[in-house]
């Protein structure tokens, strides 16, 4: 027992030395930081699309719109209908079972029907219609408007307003999610361009910080007067309240950002700083032929199916003014053994018939054709007007376009050549050929005109985005 207990003490130290080699000492684990990926302007896209409130209203709005179509397809539903009676006393004793089912036709303004009936007993002469054979009477015709309701008709119209109803939803469901976008869009870049303001700030600082060490060394030395490190403790504050107002910036950027980035849940989800990309997103492809896209816009389909909406009116309207004739055709056939009713009921009877209307006084259909027209005016009037000002719209984004576009290239050129001026005014310095207020003033300068040069790629990103949504390009827009 004490030879084995000796054997496992010399394996424990063994396993001991193997694990943890004399002189040496534990090394802390690493822990390797998680990827964060930018954010990128697709993903806010995405999600605008998807979970914006405007934008699931709009869908709600064209749901509900589809349900009032639905409803007004119930103008033409199958009706069935029946009808029983049986007399309890008197002299006659009859009773009939009769049931019908009507079926309005989609065309020519009538509808079909067939029934069936059967009777017993005896009915008074005034009823002699109600006798059928012993297995009763089957009964199928229809009824068709050659004149009046023939081309249009009350229901047909209200089917037709109900689809109307729906493409004005959906155009409306467009134009909120192209203006959400375009929003999106705006609000995504100004944060990035807020971060990046924020980092030219914090580099602006770090040189200060940097310089501040040697100027306390080279004070204490003798080397320069204290008047130096106070300017520079000057610089430090001004440029470190540049860096708070910065990260102030980019905190409200991000608030607005999260109105567009929403998780699954459609709540708000507000980026973190760590997401910032390097860079802006580049602006949106500009169409070749922007004016020619006009038609694609939401709003001027709205003015058309409006006016769509009233010429079915009007040809309503219209309607009102003919006479009706109707055609009506039938056939029945009894069945069985003769009836009380006789043998007149035996065989197919086939039956045709006209009915004429005339109104003669017309004074509502007047007014309300006349009401037609004066809004069949006026929408054309306002779709006029609602192009020309589209088309001016888009004509005075072309140009903000393409001047944006200038004036980036300008700042980019004038940040390159400040920094240039900064690096080399700063190894001037260090060689003792230039003096600390002028290298102040040329990496101010640089840093001034980064911010500028992000400034005009900003608002180049704007105004593409500002013509592809006056334009209706769904594609650029992510939708």
């Amino acid at each position: 027992m004490a030879g084995f207990a000796g054997a496992l003490g010399v394996l424990v130290a063994s396993a001991g030395a193997t694990a943890q080699p004399a002189g040496a000492t534990a090394q802390p684990a690493t822990t390797v930081a998680p990827f964060i990926a930018p954010l990128t302007l697709a993903e806010v896209l995405s999600s605008a699309r998807q979970n914006a409130p405007l934008v699931l209203e709009a869908l709600a709005r064209v749901r509900g719109a589809e349900g009032r179509r639905l409803s007004a397809d119930a103008a033409f539903d199958t009706v069935f209908s029946a009808d029983a009676e049986q007399r309890l006393s008197g002299y006659y004793d009859g009773g009939i079972v009769e049931t019908r089912v009507t079926q309005p036709l989609g065309n020519l303004g009538g509808y079909a029907y067939g029934g069936y009936r059967v009777s017993r007993g005896e009915f008074p002469i005034y009823e002699d219609e109600r006798f059928t054979n012993k297995l009763g009477e089957l009964k199928a015709g229809a009824v068709f408007a050659l004149m009046r309701d023939r081309m249009i008709d009350e229901r047909r119209f209200g089917r037709i307003a109900a689809d109307a109803d729906v493409a004005l939803a959906d155009a409306d469901r467009l134009m909120v999610a192209i203006g959400v976008q375009a929003r999106a869009i705006q609000a995504y870049n100004n944060w990035v361009v807020a971060g990046l303001r924020l980092q030219i700030y914090r580099d602006l600082l770090k040189l200060s910080q940097d310089r501040q060490q040697g100027f306390v060394r080279q004070v204490e030395t003798g080397a320069r007067p204290r008047i130096t490190l106070i300017e520079n403790e000057q610089n430090l504050l001004r440029r470190e309240t540049l860096v708070v107002q910065s990260e102030q910036a980019l905190d409200i950027a991000a608030t607005a950002l999260s109105l567009y980035l929403r998780g699954p849940d459609g709540q708000p989800v507000r980026p973190l700083s760590s997401r910032l990309p390097a860079d802006l997103a580049a602006p949106l492809p500009l169409p070749a032929q922007p004016r020619a896209m006009v038609l694609q816009r939401p709003d001027l389909r709205s003015i058309d199916i409006r006016m769509q909406q009233a010429g079915q009116r009007l040809a309503l309207d219209r309607n009102a003014f003919l006479p009706r004739l109707d055609l009506k055709v039938e056939a029945s056939h009894d069945f069985g053994e003769v009836g009380l009713g006789g043998p007149s009921r035996s065989g197919t009877e086939t039956k045709v018939g006209l009915a004429f209307t005339l109104p003669l006084q017309r004074s509502a259909a007047r007014g309300r054709l006349a009401q037609t027209r004066a809004e069949i005016d006026a929408f054309e009037q306002r779709r006029r007007q609602a192009e020309d000002q589209i088309l001016a719209d888009i004509d005075a984004l072309g140009i903000t376009a393409t001047s944006s576009a200038r004036l980036n290239r300008l700042a980019a050129d004038e940040a390159d050549r400040a920094a240039a001026m900064a690096t080399g005014e700063r190894r001037r310095f260090q060689l003792g050929a230039s003096d600390f207020f002028l290298v102040n003033v040329r990496e101010e300068a640089a840093a001034d005109a980064k911010v500028r040069r992000l400034d005009a790629a900003f608002r180049q990103i704007v105004a593409h985005a500002d013509l592809a949504a006056a334009t209706a390009d769904i594609t650029a827009l992510g939708l």
